[in-house]
């Protein structure tokens, strides 16, 4: 009986031993290959696969920066305080007959609590009328020799300014000698709007021309 130890045959023990080894060599060569195949030798990696990489991201090279605040001016001594100043338009009337032109002034209170001073000349004045969103008159297109004045105003009492008539007309820089186009009437509604050294009145006050 012929076993994996000893062979039987024809041929010498030695032959089938040689057999056998060039086999099992052959046999062990196809594997060795196959391996190579699916591993390649020097990499940790599968073939077919990659290895993500992270992108370091850039760092704002500047720090955010707060906002610059703004405070207002210094108030000299004495002075008044323009956010204790309030300035309201005024008319004679809310309606006008034909005949009648409006009497236009303004009103000026201190609501601080200590008398001080403030600058209220017809140098910077102005009343302006519109109608809608267009401005019909302004007192600073044909103003003539304006005056700087500086009042005392005392904590919570009124002071009214003289008033001035305006004659129904249109005002035009270009256009202050000789006759001005009329603005419609038949009661049609107006807006005045007055500013005192730069502080406007909260509120437009409204008429009608008939």
């Amino acid at each position: 009986m012929s076993t994996f130890k000893h062979p039987v045959g024809a041929q010498p023990e030695k032959v089938y031993w040689r057999r056998r080894l060039i086999v099992g060599l052959g046999l062990l060569a196809v594997i060795l290959v196959i391996v190579l195949i699916v591993v390649k030798p020097g990499s940790n990696t599968p073939a077919g696969s990659t290895t993500p990489t992270s992108t370091p991201t850039a760092e704002s090279s500047t720090a955010a920066t707060p906002a610059p605040t703004t405070s207002a001016a210094p108030v000299a001594e004495g002075e008044c305080d323009p956010a204790d100043v309030q300035v309201t338009a005024v008319t004679d009337a809310t309606t006008y007959g034909t005949d009648t032109n409006p009497k236009l002034s303004l009103s000026i209170v201190n609501g601080g609590s200590a008398a001080c001073e403030f600058s209220a000349g017809s140098d910077v004045q102005e009343y302006q009328i519109s109608s809608g969103e267009e401005l019909i008159w302004s007192s600073k297109d044909c103003q003539e020799a304006p005056v700087a004045a500086v009042v005392t105003l005392e904590p919570a009492k009124p002071m009214t300014a003289a008033p001035i008539d305006w004659n129904r007309t249109r005002s035009d820089p270009d256009a202050c000698e000789g006759d001005r186009e009329k603005v419609t009437a038949g009661g049609a509604s107006y807006h005045l709007k007055v500013i005192v050294n730069g502080i406007e009145s909260a509120e437009t006050k409204q008429f009608l021309l008939n």
